[in-house]
């Protein structure tokens, strides 16, 4: 009885062992992560694309939140946080792409209701010229 209680104590000490490295290398990584340099030209060429794509006119409030977390990744950066620069990039990203996808929908929606409407004249003539 008194060796498993040693033995329970061991893998006890192992299992902290173990958590205490993870953590140490957990902390490493985030210290040592480099300036997201590559994604914030990514994310700045996202929100140049969903601009141009309509984003402005179409999708006002995704254009901002992409811009205005681009520019809190900015100031992350110059604090030398990295891993936070980098998680708001990633999500500037994200919200410059959907505000580019909003505005290609909308564009199109409003393309359709043209066609649509231009169909419309086309049966109206067809039916005028019938009677």
């Amino acid at each position: 009885m008194h060796g498993s209680t040693k033995n329970h104590n061991c893998s006890r000490t192992g299992v902290t062992g173990v958590a205490i490295a993870c953590i140490a290398v957990f902390l490493t990584a985030c210290a040592s992560a480099p300036a997201p340099t590559e994604q914030m030209a990514v994310s700045t060429s996202a929100i140049v694309n969903a601009a141009s794509a309509g984003g402005a006119q179409y999708a006002p409030v995704e254009l901002a939140s992409a811009r205005q977390k681009l520019d809190r990744a900015a100031l992350a950066i110059d604090k030398k946080d990295y891993v936070l620069a980098r998680q708001l990039a990633e999500e500037a990203q994200a919200d410059a792409r959907l505000a580019e996808k909003i505005a290609e929908s909308a564009k199109a929606r409003k393309a359709a209701a043209v066609v649509q409407d231009d169909v419309r004249v086309l049966h109206e003539e067809i039916n005028r010229k019938s009677n």
